[in-house]
């Protein structure tokens, strides 16, 4: 019979993701220091240059963060005078958040990032979305491995 072996940690799928991850977030730090962001304040960025007056919680869901992981992140960006909060007006449970002039004025220097990765990676456009389609549909794929271990409430 023959012994199964455990995979080395180079033979790994999951470690090769997070090796990766690690080298982007280098990739990413002069590019960013140059903005003084960190990347969660980066992809904070994205998503309000793209949708602007959002509540915590959108954000949050956008960028799979907790509202433990995203309101200090708003609250250090608000002290910076980049991002206003306030309470929405419908529902005062719900915080909004609304780029200042000044954080919108940071998307032009933000620019050349992405066009900078995909030269980093010496990827084509092409093949960079190909792979970022590859990686939403595994994510996907791992999500629901996770949902349908849950346990369903008995009736």
């Amino acid at each position: 019979m023959a012994e199964k072996t455990m995979a080395t940690i180079d033979q790994m799928l999951c470690f090769a993701v997070y090796s990766a991850g690690h080298a982007f977030t280098r990739f990413y730090k002069p590019r960013l220091d140059a903005l003084d962001l960190t990347y969660p304040q980066y992809l904070a960025f994205l998503v309000l240059w793209e949708r602007d007056d959002i509540t915590v919680k959108a954000l949050g869901d956008k960028l799979f963060l907790d509202s433990g992981t995203i309101t200090p992140l708003l609250k250090r960006l608000e002290a910076r005078g980049l991002v206003s909060r306030r309470r929405d007006e419908d529902d005062e449970r719900q915080v909004r958040i609304r780029l200042t002039p000044e954080g919108l004025a940071l998307k032009d220097k933000a620019l050349a990032i992405p066009l900078a990765v995909i030269e980093g990676t010496g990827m084509t456009l092409a093949a960079a979305e190909a792979m970022r389609q590859e990686l939403l549909a595994l994510r996907g794929r791992l999500d629901d491995a996770v949902d349908q271990r849950k346990p369903t409430p008995s009736t």
